[in-house]
């Protein structure tokens, strides 16, 4: 079997994508503030920040292929921790683009649908970034080095994910459901509009990506949506009662948060579906998720 280098395997992109693609690649994953066991997964525990440690970490596996998927994620917490975010977010990317450039293998780079401000929904691949916020900045930054340090980097720009949850992390979907099951009410943006995708899904369209795409692609679910719609879909899919799971419609500017957020960052995935991508429909991917998230 091929091996793979995956950053970030503690996250829950990078749980799923050990949970799925061991069965065609040895991975080699990196954690960092987590140190756990994956079955079928040889672990190791890095510090991104360390150029130094990552050279040598890529030299003794000696990857076929590089999946990076660590970040610092929590849009609020780089809005208030630019310097810090960013030596995790672009500058660790940075170095991983050009040690795969040297060794001459594809380091394919999981970006966010966050580059843009939401002004011109739905977004192609070409359509310029314009990001809101220190997170869609720091993950343009990002894009710009891989494509410069590595000539066969691949930036794959996600959506809103969820899907089965890792051991120390999880979707959104998770927390929306458990405060359905106790009934507590869920205020939830109608005007925040994103293009929704199963973590099982992504996965496929990673590993689809790297064997077979180049540059920018998009990988994102066919149906937009608003967080509130998001939600009504989640309460009758789950089968809680109006009563028992109240939402409430809210605007994005009735919370007060220290990131500014883009109203509609809406993918195209024309691309994607030419290459054979196929995202199964949100009702479906929850129904498969039922019994996983309830318990």
């Amino acid at each position: 079997m091929k091996r793979m280098l995956l950053t970030g395997a503690g996250g829950f992109l990078g749980w799923n994508i050990c949970r799925l693609a061991s069965r065609e690649w040895e991975i080699y994953g990196t954690v960092f503030s987590h140190r756990m066991e994956i079955p079928g997964v040889k672990v190791f525990p890095a510090d991104l920040r360390d150029s130094g440690a990552l050279a040598r970490l890529m030299d003794a596996i000696q990857p076929h292929a590089v999946i990076h998927a660590a970040a610092i994620s929590d849009v609020n917490f780089c809005q208030e921790h630019p310097l810090e975010s960013r030596r995790v977010n672009v500058d660790a990317s940075a170095t991983l683009a050009r040690l795969c450039g040297e060794k001459d293998i594809p380091c394919l780079f999981t970006s966010s649908d966050l580059v843009f401000d939401g002004r011109k929904a739905p977004y192609g691949e070409d359509d310029p970034v314009s990001p809101l916020n220190v997170y869609g900045e720091q993950k343009v930054r990002s894009e710009e080095a891989m494509l410069k340090g590595c000539p066969r980097a691949i930036i794959c720009r996600m959506p809103l994910m969820f899907g089965e949850a890792g051991p120390v992390a999880r979707s959104f979907l998770q927390p929306m459901v458990e405060a359905m099951k106790n009934g507590r009410p869920l205020r939830l943006f109608t005007d925040e509009l994103r293009t929704p995708l199963s973590a099982d899904d992504a996965v496929r369209g990673l590993l689809l990506a790297l064997a077979r795409a180049e540059g920018i692609l998009h990988l994102a679910g066919t149906e937009r949506i608003s967080r509130y719609d998001f939600g009504v879909l989640t309460r009758e899919v789950f089968r809680f009662s109006m009563k028992d799971a109240p939402l409430i419609p809210c605007l994005q500017k009735d919370v007060d948060t220290p990131a500014p957020r883009p109203s509609d960052v809406s993918l195209k995935i024309s691309k994607a579906l030419r290459l054979g991508f196929n995202p199964t429909p949100l009702r479906d991917a929850l129904i498969a998720l039922r019994s996983l998230v309830s318990g």
